[in-house]
């Protein structure tokens, strides 16, 4: 599976941005999906995740209420809205594909994800 993030922006504190994660292949929809992201000077942090379903959703604590993972299989596209963003959100997200199909795990440590995008950048400044 080969991914592309995009959707990445400058926007101000409160404001909303929707990143998409564009997948090559016929087994996108077999794959749980995640995002994560990359302040400077600090470590990857788990932010979604998704089922290759769609059926469940897990978020970290910080972004809890804000933001929604998604995905359209026919599309083979991830998306992640995210609302009422802080300058804390400000990092390069990534989408990544979960190592095993068909699983029903969530996970956070991105150890587990195999296949990577290249990044995105979000900045929320004023």
């Amino acid at each position: 599976v080969q991914l592309q993030a995009s959707g990445g922006g400058l926007v101000q504190p409160g404001g909303s941005l929707r990143l998409s994660c564009a997948a090559s292949g016929r087994t996108f929809s077999s794959y749980g999906m995640a995002w994560f992201r990359q302040a400077p000077g600090k470590e990857r942090e788990f932010v979604a995740a998704i089922t290759w379903n769609g059926g469940n959703t897990k978020y970290a604590d910080s972004v809890k209420g804000r933001f929604t993972i998604s995905r359209d299989n026919a599309k083979n596209t991830l998306y992640l809205q995210m609302n009422s963003l802080k300058p804390e959100d400000t990092a390069v997200y990534y989408c990544a594909a979960d190592r095993v199909r068909f699983s029903t795990r969530l996970p956070g440590q991105d150890s587990l994800y195999e296949y990577w995008g290249q990044g995105t950048q979000v900045t929320v400044s004023s």
